[in-house]
């Protein structure tokens, strides 16, 4: 361990090991630490024993459960956009011939006591029984809108400088409702809040063009797709990624401590006893806490079913809740995983979470979860010390990456470039 690398990462979050294999491929020499003797960090997915083991406190889950391995319950649930930025990272470093995805069954909203399908595109808007017919037909004009602007286009624009205009100026042009807009700037757009609603249009423009893309990647009725297997798949990928470039990985260090010179600059990492220096350090924010604040916190629930999401047409899969089965190999025949997951504004996560848990029908086991979240409040110039935010409350991985690639341009004084070629995804994830 006594030797000196230009970079030392740890904790093996999927945001730590997307880096280590990017560093590792622009020619840099990588040493990736963790103080747990798994892979993934707070992004894992555990079997049952494990789930068990960290919900109740032993490893000895109903013999009616099934069988621990067939369980594998991601603790940051969330949908790839198929056409979105994980995607592209995942093509740009060919990384998608270690996973296998398949595509997500349906998206769908919860609107007045039921559950519809989201629409995405123009024919889908005629046929949604969450529209009126002359509100159809102008919510028809405005996806045809969105599906037709280019930005190089001036064409396409129809008058609108979406740099200067805000979303809220773009729905009023086409008269669309408060629910429609309820549902586009949700469920669509995927906005947290309704603060986008004054901001520049663009950036609401060019999700819902995310969104109706993906949705056109593959026929399933929904724009995202998933592992098999579950999101844990995804960070041991990107450290084979590493590991082929000559990076070098260690489970299981305990006490993980970084190292400062006398101007308050990292110079490497000690654990148990021996010290590997290095120019730069990359970590989540449990490795550094003296160098993050809390921004906020996520509540979660993790639920266990015999049944799939009653409305849903037995789709595997919810947005807002989060659930996958059998058919992405997380779970036993007949048993579902569903999620519940939003940003927390108090200490009682069941009462804010009881909405969506409503909606899920019986359940078999039930765990909840709250977590902080934590941005850097340091600066990397002045400490070498390159430091990811938590994971949001997202249902998409579209926040992850950007906070990736930020961090690698950061290190590197690179932009990653991800014009790529969607297509060559298009085998493995089609797959069933």
């Amino acid at each position: 361990m006594d030797e000196e690398y230009d970079v030392i990462v740890l904790g093996t979050g999927l945001k730590e090991c997307i880096l280590s294999g990017l560093l590792s491929v622009n020619g840099l020499k990588v040493l990736h630490m963790d103080r747990n003797d798994y892979y993934g960090g707070e992004s894992t997915s555990l079997n049952l024993n494990q789930l068990w083991k960290r919900f109740r406190g032993d490893d000895k889950p109903p013999e009616n459960m099934g069988s621990s391995r067939e369980y594998n319950v991601d603790m940051i649930p969330k949908f790839m956009m198929a056409n979105g930025a994980l995607v592209r990272v995942l093509i740009h470093t060919n990384v998608t011939k270690y996973l296998n995805f398949k595509a997500v069954d349906g998206s769908f909203v919860y609107n007045k006591g039921k559950i519809h399908k989201v629409p995405a595109t123009d024919v889908e808007a005629l046929k949604s029984p969450l529209m009126g017919l002359f509100e159809k037909r102008r919510a028809r004009k405005f996806f045809i809108y969105v599906q037709d602007y280019e930005e190089s286009d001036p064409k396409s624009h129809e008058g609108l400088d979406l740099y200067k205009v805000t979303a809220r100026d773009v729905i009023l042009k086409y008269g669309l409702d408060d629910n429609t807009v309820d549902f586009i700037g949700h469920a669509l757009a995927l906005h947290l809040d309704d603060n986008y609603l004054d901001e520049p249009a663009m950036d609401f423009v060019k999700r819902m063009k995310l969104y109706a893309e993906s949705l056109a990647r593959f026929q399933g009725g929904s724009p995202y797709i998933y592992p098999l297997y579950g999101l844990g798949e995804l960070p041991q990928a990107f450290a084979r990624l590493s590991a082929v470039y000559g990076g070098t990985y260690m489970l299981n260090k305990p006490d993980c401590k970084v190292e400062f010179d006398e101007n308050g600059k990292a110079i490497g990492v000690t654990s148990e006893g021996e010290t590997a220096k290095c120019k730069k350090i990359v970590c989540d924010p449990s490795y550094l806490p003296d160098k993050v604040q809390k921004v906020g916190k996520v509540a979660r629930a993790i639920c266990i079913m015999s049944h799939p999401i009653p409305n849903t047409s037995d789709s595997h899969q919810f947005r807002y809740l989060f659930c996958c089965s059998y058919t992405h190999n997380v779970a036993p025949k007949d048993k579902y995983i569903a999620f519940v997951t939003t940003e927390a504004e108090t200490d009682q996560p069941e009462v804010e979470l009881k909405p969506g848990l409503d909606l899920l029908g019986l359940v078999d086991e039930m765990f909840f979860d709250v977590y902080d979240r934590y941005e850097p409040n340091n600066n990397h110039e002045d400490d070498n010390c390159y430091i990811s935010a938590s994971y949001d409350a997202t249902t998409h991985f579209e926040t992850t990456v950007k906070n990736v690639l930020a961090l690698y341009n950061n290190i590197t004084g690179k932009d990653l470039d991800l014009s790529v070629d969607l297509s060559s995804a298009s085998a493995p994830a089609a797959e069933e």
